[in-house]
């Protein structure tokens, strides 16, 4: 990152040199305070910085890091012997390879990005990439309207029944978020759950969800509704949490739904990043008394082996494997599989996506077929 000094030629020319010094050095201390300790902040001569960040994960990350550098710059410094000083700057951004192999071609392409910072006003940050400045803003701006959705309430939570295969009697619902935003409508999920996990949104975003879904399974339940299995999705960065057991235990006692009606569900990807720890964490929620269930099955990359020492209680098929039956026949054959394989494990299994009465029917063979395998008088829903 390339940081200029906007007007700094003014402080030295109308309040003197010293001063100029004076300043650079606490806005030096002012900025080395907010890098992080594997970064490098050095000043390249007159008031000029450069910011060598270590591995950002993403453009986004040294958006983020330029916005942070601007908002410290823009308040005031009162230094003895002046007035109160403001002090703006504008910075350029270049990314390694992308823009350069070398240090040289490096700052010399984040320099050519902030002249552009400056010809456009100043105060502001640019990419050596047009696009990514493009693509980085609308990040920042959608996380920001992210935070405020959160904390002025503009989430909702829609309930997808969940039926038997055969019979169709209602058995429970699955707690899907959506964005109700009071300028743009409703915003699905795919636009805004990526950046809500990306920037650690999601982990209140997610208790949230799990709190408000569990109190309305107990107000339908107190009203003598049907007492329904409610699903409600976990997170990768909640499931990284380490209090997170006693986070659902608060949630179930503050709102008085049984455990046993609270069904958690994760994905093959997140419950293999935990790694050895995932059987230890998995028993924990467990012992709670409610339900696991993977959802997306058959698109992550879990070993069976290591699946059936898993306490889980459902396979979950995701809907890629549904939406084309009865029409391809690899779809088929992977529900089908996916249903003897769990029936196997003595796993619950449901289908995601079913919306046709050709899926259902599929599914209701395979159900019957698997029922009377193990001399049952009914289907597993």
């Amino acid at each position: 990152l390339f940081i200029d000094l906007d007007r700094f030629k003014n402080v030295n020319e109308s309040l003197g040199h010293p001063v100029g010094d004076a300043l650079l050095v606490a806005l030096t201390q002012r900025l080395s305070q907010h890098v992080r300790i594997e970064d490098t902040l050095g000043r390249l001569g007159g008031d000029e910085f450069l910011l060598l960040m270590e591995h950002p994960e993403r453009p986004e990350d040294a958006a983020g890091v330029a916005q942070t550098l601007l908002r410290l710059l823009g308040e005031p410094f009162s230094l003895p012997g002046a007035p109160e000083i403001y002090m703006g700057a504008s910075i350029g951004i270049s990314l390694y390879p992308e823009d350069g192999q070398s240090a040289t071609d490096l700052i010399k392409h984040a320099e050519v990005a902030l002249y552009q910072a400056k010809a456009e006003g100043r105060g502001t940050f640019r990419f050596h990439n047009a696009s990514l400045t493009k693509t980085a803003r609308e990040h920042l701006d959608l996380e920001a309207r992210l935070h405020r959705a959160l904390a002025n309430g503009e989430f909702v939570l829609y309930y997808q029944p969940q039926f038997e295969t055969l019979g169709g009697r209602l058995i429970g619902c699955e707690a899907l978020v959506r964005w109700l935003s009071p300028t743009n409508g409703l915003i699905p999920p795919d636009s805004f759950i990526p950046l809500a996990e990306e920037s650690g949104l999601i982990v209140p975003l997610g208790e949230w969800a799990l709190r408000t879904a569990c109190a309305q399974a107990k107000e339908w339940m107190s009203a003598g509704l049907p007492a329904l299995t409610l699903g409600v999705n976990l997170s990768a960065r909640q499931l990284r949490q380490p209090d997170l057991v006693e986070r659902v235990a608060a949630i179930l006692a503050q709102t008085g739904l049984p455990p046993a009606k609270l069904k958690l569900e994760l994905t093959e990807s997140m419950i293999m990043g935990q790694g050895e720890q995932a059987p230890d964490l998995l028993r924990s929620l467990k012992a709670l008394g409610l339900g696991l269930s993977i959802d997306d099955f058959g698109t992550g990359y879990s070993s069976l082996a290591r699946l059936k020492h898993l306490p889980i209680d459902e396979l979950k098929i995701d809907r890629d494997f549904v939406r084309d039956i009865p029409r391809d026949h690899n779809d088929m054959e992977i529900a089908a599989t996916i249903i003897a394989m769990a029936r196997n494990l003595t796993l619950r299994v449901s289908a995601e996506g079913v919306e046709t009465q050709a899926q259902l029917d599929f599914l209701a063979r395979q159900a019957l077929r698997h029922a009377y395998r193990a001399g049952m008088g009914r289907a597993l829903p």
